[in-house]
Parts: C-alpha cells; sequence; structure tokens
C-alpha cells in the first residue's frame, strides 16, 4: 500500500513538473524610454505568444525551461531575440531600437561602422527592404531612386554602370577596359558588369558612394561604388518567404532559412526565382522577347568562437536565361554618303519593304533568334578579427562569369549582319586585407593591400553576315564594286575571334582621420596601383564563297580580315585625396575634398580599324589610362527633428578619358577604344528626406550635371555625317573623324529629380497588427546624348517615371499590390547605330507599365 502510495506521489510530482507553466513578466520600451503599446511577444521555437498591452507590459507562459529566447517586434522597430537565462519575479525591460532611424543611419564605406551624417562623404543608402518594396530587386532598377547613377544596358554584357556621368565607357562593351565605378558585396569585388544583372538575395543595405574613393577600397574606384552588404545567418531559427505575381505572366518567389547548426556556427540558404514574359513581340518567329528567367541561389556558414573573431564562408550562384533583350528599329537618318549608299534605297535595291518606325509597337521581325544566357556566381572567405580598437580584415574571393549571346545586329529581316555572340568565359581571383578603427580617441582610419587577378577569354566569339550583305558594303555597281553581287559572296562570310586578357592589378592604399583641433578633422589618403595587362588576339575569316578569284578574294577582305596581334602592357600610379571637415555639432558636418584618382591602361580586343593597307592599325591596340582631379564640397545638415538635408557641389577633370567609338567598318561593328584628351564634368546634388513619426516619410533628390568633352580632336563622326567629305589639299576626300570638343558627353542628363513618399496608419489585418499604408516615388531625367560624338538623331528624350503601392505590412506579414510606370510611359533607356552606319538606329526599350501584389511572410 504504501509502495503504490509512493509511486502515486511521484508520478502526481512528475506531472505537475511537465505541466507547470512558466511565467515571464516584462515592460517593452523604445530606446527613448518611452512605452511601446501592442509589442508582439513570443517564445522562440513555438506558438506561444501574447500582444503587449498599452502601456508595454506583456505577460507571457510557457513550457520552456531556461535557457531560451523570447521574440519582441513592434513596427517601426528592428524585431530582436532576448535569451532568457533566468525566472524571475520583477518585469524585465526589453528595449527595442527604431528600424532605419533616419539620423542613425549606419554606413560601412570607410570599412568600418558609422552614422551617415558623420562621414564627409557623399552617400545614399538605400535599405534592401525599400529597395524591394519600391520593386527594384536588381542594381538596374535603382538608377529610379539615386540621380546620380546611370546605368544603360542593352544586355548583361554591355551595360554601363555610371556615377556622376562617369565609370564606364557607354555603347557597347568592350572587355577591354576596367569600371570606373566599384561593385562590392559583402567586401567582395565584382569585376564584370553582368553582376548588376542578378536579382537581389538577402539584400540589408546598399551605399551608393559618389566620387573616387580609392584610399579606401581595394580596386580603383574613380568615379564612386556600389557597396552592398546581405544579412548575415543567425543563431535563432529563422525563415522568410516571399511571392510576387504580375502582369506579362511574372512570378517571382524567394526565400531564406537561417539557424544554428553547431555551438557559433550558424548557416542560411537563400532561393530566388523569377519569370516573366516578354515584352516585345517577334512577328516572324510568333514569340516574345525581352523576358526575364532568372534562378539564383546563396548559402553562407558564419562562425563565431568568440567576440573577437568573425569568420564567414559564402557561396553564390545565378543562371539567366532570359528571352532574349532585342533591340527595335527606332528610325532611319539620311548620311552624307552618296545616294546609292543610303538605307532606303538599298533596301528598295534588296527587294524589301521599307522597315516599320513603330518602335512602341513593341514588334520587331528580325531572323536570328536572340539569346543572352548567363551564369556568374563565386565563393568568398571574410574574416574579422577584432585587435586593440579595431578590426583586422581578410577577404578571398573567387567569382566567374559565362556568357552565351546570339544577337541579330542589323536589326530588321534582312540578311545583312545575321550574328553577332561575343562567347566569353572571366574567372577573378581576389585578396584584400585591411585594418580599420580607432587608434587614439583623435585618430582613426583604414590600411589594407589588395590584388585581384583576371583571366578574360573570348571563346569562339563569332560575327556573320548573310546573302543581302553585299549590297551594304558596295559603294557603286561599276567596275570591281559590280562583282559584290556576285551570287553567295558573303553568304555566311565571317569571323570566329578567341582571345585573351590576363591581368593583375596590385594596390597599397591608407586613409586617416585625425581631429586635429576640436570638432575639425583632416582626411589624407594615400594609394599605390600597380596594373598589369597581357593580350593575346586571334581572329580568323571563315564562310562565304570559296573562290580563288583574287578580285572576289580582294572584296571580301574588305569586308572581314584576318587579324592576330600579342602585346603587353603595365603602367604604375600614386594617387590620393585631402579631406578637411568640420563638425561643430551633431547637426552640422561641413567638408572639403581634393583628390586624384587612376583608372588603369586599356587594350582593345574587340576587332582593330584597319590602315590604307588593310592591316589592323595596332596604333590603337592599347589605350592609355585615365587620369582624374576631382574637387568637391559638401554640407549634411539636420535642420529640424527627422530631417536630414545634404548638398554637394563637385568638379571633376579627366585627362586621357577612355571611350567607346563607333566604326563605319564593319569588321569592328561592336566598337573600339580610344581616348579624348580632356573631359569634364561639374555639378550639384541636393538630397533630402523627412520622417514624421511612423506616419509619413519623404525624400527627394535633385541633381544637376553638366558634362562635356573639354577636347576631343579625333572623335568618329555621328551617324548622319557618315560619309562626310572635306577638301583636303584641294581634293574632296572623305574623313571619318571630327573634333567634338565642346559637345556633351553620353549618357549624361543635365537634370535628374527623384522622389517619394509614404504615409501609413495603425490598423489590424485579421489577427495581426501593423500599418497599412500607401506610397509613390517619381523619377525625372532630362535629354541625353546616345552616342560618343553628339549627334542630332541619337539623343534619348527626357522622360519622368511614376510607381506606387498599397498595402499592409506588420512585423512578420506584408501585403501590397504595386504598379511600375504606372502612366505607361514610352521611352527609350538607349539608342545606336546599326553597324555600317548606313543611316538606321535602333533603340533599346523601357518596360511598360507593370502591376502585380506582392506577399511576404517571416517567422
Amino acid at each position: 500500500m504504501k509502495k503504490s502510495i509512493l509511486i502515486l506521489f511521484s508520478l502526481l510530482i512528475t506531472t505537475s513538473f511537465v505541466f507547470a507553466q512558466n511565467t515571464i513578466k516584462g515592460i517593452v520600451k523604445g530606446n527613448n524610454g518611452i512605452t511601446l503599446p501592442r509589442a508582439t511577444v513570443k517564445v522562440r521555437g513555438t506558438n506561444e505568444k501574447v500582444i503587449a498591452d498599452d502601456n508595454g507590459a506583456f505577460t507571457i507562459a510557457t513550457k520552456q525551461t531556461p535557457p531560451f529566447y523570447i521574440q519582441v517586434s513592434s513596427i517601426g522597430y528592428k524585431p530582436q531575440d532576448f535569451q532568457i537565462l533566468k525566472l524571475q519575479e520583477t518585469p524585465i525591460d526589453i528595449v527595442l531600437v527604431e528600424d532605419a532611424l533616419l539620423d542613425e543611419i549606419v554606413v560601412t564605406s570607410r570599412r568600418r561602422s558609422e552614422v551617415l551624417q558623420d562621414v564627409p562623404i557623399p552617400i545614399t543608402v538605400i535599405g534592401g527592404q525599400a529597395a524591394e518594396n519600391s520593386g527594384a530587386f536588381n542594381v538596374n532598377r535603382l538608377k529610379e531612386l539615386v540621380p546620380s547613377v546611370q546605368l544603360y544596358a542593352s544586355n548583361a554584357r554591355n551595360t554601363t554602370l555610371n556615377i556622376r556621368g562617369l565609370g564606364s565607357t557607354f555603347g557597347l562593351t568592350n572587355d577591354g577596359i576596367d569600371p570606373g565605378v566599384g561593385f562590392y558585396v559583402d567586401g567582395v569585388y565584382h569585376a564584370r558588369p553582368a553582376a548588376t544583372s542578378t536579382d537581389f538575395l538577402d539584400i540589408e543595405q546598399i551605399e551608393v558612394i559618389r566620387g573616387p574613393q580609392g584610399t579606401l577600397f581595394g580596386k580603383n574606384t574613380t568615379a564612386g561604388a556600389f557597396n552592398i552588404t546581405t544579412t548575415k545567418p543567425t543563431q535563432t531559427p529563422s525563415a522568410k518567404v516571399e511571392v510576387s505575381v504580375g502582369n506579362y505572366n511574372f512570378i517571382q518567389a524567394k526565400t531564406s532559412v537561417s539557424g544554428g547548426v553547431a555551438k557559433n556556427l550558424a548557416a542560411k540558404i537563400s532561393i530566388s526565382g523569377t519569370q516573366r514574359d516578354g515584352t516585345i513581340w517577334n512577328t516572324r518567329e510568333e514569340r516574345r522577347y525581352s523576358g526575364q528567367n532568372n534562378l539564383g541561389f546563396k548559402s553562407q556558414l558564419y562562425y563565431t568562437p568568440s567576440d573577437k573573431l568573425k569568420i564567414l564562408l559564402s557561396g553564390d550562384v545565378s543562371i539567366q536565361h532570359p528571352a532574349g533583350y532585342p533591340l527595335v528599329i527606332a528610325g532611319v537618318t539620311t548620311t552624307e554618303r552618296s545616294a546609292y549608299r543610303q538605307y532606303a534605297r538599298i533596301v528598295s535595291d534588296l527587294g524589301y519593304q521599307q522597315p516599320k518606325i513603330d518602335p512602341f509597337s513593341r514588334e520587331i521581325n528580325t531572323n536570328t533568334p536572340w539569346r543572352h544566357n548567363q551564369s556568374i556566381g563565386g565563393i568568398s572567405l571574410n574574416v574579422d578579427y577584432k585587435i586593440g580598437n579595431g578590426t583586422l580584415t581578410s577577404t578571398t574571393a573567387w567569382r566567374f562569369w559565362n556568357w552565351d549571346p546570339t544577337n541579330d545586329r542589323d536589326f530588321s529581316e534582312l540578311a545583312a549582319l545575321t550574328k553577332s555572340q561575343g562567347n566569353s568565359r572571366h574567372d577573378q581571383y581576389s585578396q584584400e586585407i585591411r585594418y580599420a578603427g580607432n587608434i587614439t580617441d583623435k585618430l582613426s582610419g583604414v590600411i589594407g593591400v589588395f590584388a585581384l587577378s583576371q583571366n578574360l577569354k573570348g571563346l569562339d566569339q563569332t560575327e556573320e553576315v548573310g546573302k543581302d550583305q553585299w549590297r551594304f558594303v558596295q559603294t557603286a555597281n561599276t567596275g570591281s564594286q559590280a562583282l559584290y553581287s556576285t551570287p553567295g559572296l558573303l553568304d555566311g562570310f565571317g569571323i570566329k575571334t578567341n582571345s585573351t586578357i590576363k591581368s593583375l592589378s596590385t594596390a597599397v592604399f591608407a586613409q586617416v582621420d585625425w581631429e586635429f583641433l576640436t570638432n575639425f578633422h583632416v582626411l589624407p589618403g594615400l594609394r599605390f596601383t600597380y596594373d598589369k595587362k597581357d593580350v593575346d588576339y586571334n581572329r580568323n575569316t571563315y564562310g562565304g564563297l570559296q573562290t580563288t578569284d583574287a578580285a572576289l578574294l580582294a572584296l571580301k577582305a574588305a569586308v572581314y580580315a584576318n587579324q592576330q596581334f600579342v602585346t603587353s602592357t603595365e603602367n604604375n600610379n600614386l594617387s590620393g585625396n585631402l579631406t578637411v571637415s568640420y563638425r561643430p555639432n551633431i547637426n552640422l558636418n561641413i567638408y572639403g575634398t581634393f583628390s586624384t584618382a587612376y583608372k588603369p591602361v586599356g587594350v582593345n580586343v574587340g576587332g582593330l580599324p584597319t590602315t590604307s593597307t588593310g592591316a589592323a592599325d595596332l596604333s590603337l591596340a592599347v589605350v592609355k589610362p585615365e587620369y582624374v582631379q576631382h574637387y568637391e564640397l559638401g554640407l549634411k545638415t539636420r535642420p529640424i527633428k527627422g530631417a536630414l538635408l545634404n548638398v554637394t557641389a563637385f568638379n571633376t577633370d579627366i585627362k586621357d578619358y577612355q571611350t567607346n567609338v563607333q566604326s563605319p567598318q564593319l569588321g569592328v561593328n561592336r566598337g573600339y577604344l580610344s581616348n579624348a584628351e580632356k573631359v569634364n564634368v561639374k555639378g550639384l546634388e541636393i538630397d533630402g528626406t523627412y520622417q514624421l513619426e511612423r506616419f509619413l516619410t519623404l525624400n527627394a533628390a535633385v541633381a544637376y550635371l553638366d558634362g562635356k568633352y573639354v577636347t576631343f580632336t579625333n572623335a568618329p563622326l555621328p551617324l548622319e555625317e557618315t560619309g562626310h567629305t572635306e577638301l583636303v589639299n584641294g581634293v574632296a576626300t572623305q574623313v571619318a573623324f571630327k573634333d567634338a570638343s565642346g559637345g556633351r558627353l553620353p549618357g549624361i542628363s543635365k537634370w535628374n529629380v527623384s522622389g517619394g513618399a509614404e504615409f501609413s496608419v495603425p490598423g489590424n489585418l485579421a489577427t495581426r497588427t501593423g500599418r497599412y499604408f500607401v506610397a509613390t516615388d517619381a523619377s525625372y531625367r532630362s535629354t541625353y546624348s546616345s552616342n560618343p560624338t553628339p549627334s542630332s538623331v541619337l539623343n534619348v528624350q527626357g522622360y519622368g517615371l511614376v510607381n506606387a503601392r498599397l498595402g499592409f505590412k506588420s512585423d512578420k506579414v506584408s501585403i501590397f499590390v504595386w504598379s511600375r510606370n504606372i502612366g505607361n510611359r514610352n521611352y527609350y533607356e538607349q539608342l545606336q547605330a546599326a553597324a555600317g552606319n548606313s543611316g538606321l538606329y535602333a533603340g533599346v526599350l523601357g518596360d511598360p507599365r507593370t502591376y502585380g501584389a506582392t506577399f511576404r511572410y517571416s517567422f
């Protein structure tokens, strides 16, 4: 009997223990000490949760035993995890930090965490969530949010990313030059402009840094940099999923899962997929082009064995197989060639109808399929180790890029320039080691070394013409030129190019911030760079009529000829900057900067123009480096509570500006590189933000940019002047170049404006407490030149775009509808002459109106 009672007593005790409820009491406050009403409190890993009362107080019961985590979240504040180590009777204080507090935005542009307004550099910061909410799921769409950014792309390879109109050549890409805008993700430099086309994955923050920054970053950044950071894995389990649907059968899905996998080791896996039908209809193929088909994957391991050591191992890959990005015929202009060589006459002689000039019908009839497949990715290892008051960082990375395109470069149904394929493979290896932090109370800075090795291969890059090409190259129907009509002479005639560029770039850089007097700071920086490039170029002809007739062979050689050359070039540079900053209080930061910068020597691997003998002009194989002198005055202010207002004025001079020019010779239809003697860009930027508690957020920015060729005496002729003749020694002689000094630089609008507003009110959706919101953003760019030499026909007219969204957001759930280009504005992003400069030109169209809905859930 006693034994039975003892057993029963033990069972009762055990049962009581199993079903006992541990109670936690607390009060949720903001970082200003004011209690936060209606915050959500949840026990991590369970369904146990409560809502705090109007005074921020809560009581939650759980079966968990310490240690465990509780999650606390409130709209407008960063959700946080708090570890419960022991139970206590007195309420615990829970303090949340406001999300994206305007005057406390933290940036890492100087390789350490600092408050944005304290940094004497013009920087625009866009939160990852804010970018996604605006529909900017890759860098290409960010240009609508940052007026000083220009990004033009006819496809992923042919991408121009500029800040203040400087950075890369405008138009068709030549692999032989380095970009002037640095593109960094988690400290890793991405050398190929194609990286801008990949979908964002778990972006925490995007910093757009304007002006030369070579003393802060490993690679040369003569025009500025994109410094992108992603969210890191967390020990506490978390996940999020996002799905968007829209017109043109748009669907995008993103998911991310993070959590601890071992003691001090966390992992995260993220996947993104985007699919959309094309917006351009090919009437010949009866299929759509200019769609999207993207798949991205990223994984991370984050090891934090101590407060001093943090190790992040990352791997990512993005695969894109879109319905290609064709250009549409935008117009035909009369050139200064003879009537026999005008585009309309050529088309008529070949028996075709004149092209339909209705670009915004979004129809094409090209006879070569467009393809722009690419894969891009890599692996990186980032190690941070705290030493004293600073951090020693090592960033090691390998990245790759594969490019597999097909383009119809006559932009029409004609079998003229039927195929253009710039197949490429790129591998890069980079290593950066730097130390950044506070040396004393008055002195801080960064010092580092950097090395980048690249191997860029052109793999059987192909250009091929068809049966109609003879009429485009024929200058008359008499004499030897009449033989161009020989059946099959140029049909299937082309070139295959294999090239290799092996480059090495190394640098030592340093910058300090010294408060030499109270509130007065001086910031000197210095950089030494060494660059070396080795080129092996081999181009061979194939196809066409097989003949031994010397006259016919000469005609073929005038279209395409073999080219081979090997060259090696190297140079070094010492550059630097000096900034003086005055910060009398937290509301004012006045600074001035003088800096010199440098962009490495370039090489031509797109085909060289030929001399009068038909040989490649090897004097153009190497392109001189750029040298930059930059002046800047800036003012950062907090005029009233919740507001920021910044003003920047700058002047930039570049000697030996590297520019991409288009030759009338067919064999260099991708263009080749040259130097303009001197260019100048100056401007004024004003940007401001205002936040009225959580009800209203406003932002606006305006940039005035004036970019021109100070001296460019050997510029290519614009399309309409092709065939121009001048009297030379009394004889009318056709010329191919002109003096473009004083002309405006391509891709630069004088006026660039953006702005946005969001209004929200508290509310509930079912059982969710959150905020209902309506938001809009708008942008405007004035007219800009779309040709290396100013042209009367290749100008993109100014345009404005308006986007909007409406919905509900809470700490865990967001659901909203959206529309981009809500006014369905027709506009070009780029115009370019067709190869051969016969008068036809084509355009890259901006997207029409798109709309859809997004659902986002995190747990």
